[in-house]
């Protein structure tokens, strides 16, 4: 694997979950040291939950020192700029957090991937690598997760896994299309409100099978 992709989809999705975060956190009103904690959840939970199943130590986060100054740069800057633009990102948001999924799902699948890993975990790396931070956000802001409710996400993330992990993708140009393939589907999924078989139980029969 050519490691300097790597860190390019890891810098990728660090910037865009770390913006995602630090505006929910302001949405909800939330001071600066929780913009700052939520922000970080949002771009590192997902490759802690990762690590924490497929086997890794999870103080490997503790190495990633230029990742997180580069989280705390783009959270101040969010938590800085004036109201109007941050309104102006947020028509742009699902872009931003498409392009979010697309790196870190690309990014989990290689990190198992290049652990020898199977191709189940190489899926679950890439999907919880995607969608972790983000249902992470949404809890701690007290929220539904938005990837178990909204148009089809996790299954994104679990394809490019599936891509990863049977056509032994590596070179740049190949992991570079995979990334442009999820982001366009993810953003197809938003403009077309695809969603995935859902079945919804009316109240009076939560109640009945709750009394």
């Amino acid at each position: 694997m050519e490691w300097h992709v790597f860190d390019i989809f890891s810098l990728i999705g660090t910037i865009a979950f770390a913006v995602s975060g630090a505006i929910v956190a302001m949405e909800e009103e939330y001071d600066i040291l929780g913009v700052f904690v939520l922000g970080l959840a949002t771009a590192f939970a997902g490759g802690v939950i990762r690590n924490l199943l497929i086997g890794i130590p999870v103080t490997t986060l503790w190495n990633q020192g230029p990742l997180l100054t580069t989280a705390g740069i783009a959270i101040l800057i969010v938590f800085l700029l004036p109201v109007h633009w941050i309104h102006r990102w947020k028509r742009s948001e699902a872009f931003f957090d498409a392009i979010g999924l697309s790196a870190f799902a690309i990014q989990g699948a290689l990190f198992a991937a290049e652990a020898s890993l199977p191709l189940s975990a190489v899926m679950v790396a890439a999907m919880l690598t995607g969608i972790g931070g983000g249902m992470i956000r949404d809890i701690m802001a007290g929220r539904k997760p938005l990837v178990l409710r909204d148009e089809i996400y996790a299954v994104w993330a679990i394809l490019a896994g599936v891509a990863v992990g049977l056509s032994d993708l590596r070179k740049p140009w190949e992991l570079l299309t995979l990334f442009v393939f999820v982001v366009l589907f993810r953003m197809l999924s938003v403009h077309y409100k695809w969603k995935l078989p859902r079945r919804s139980l009316p109240a009076a029969e939560r109640n009945d099978i709750g009394g």
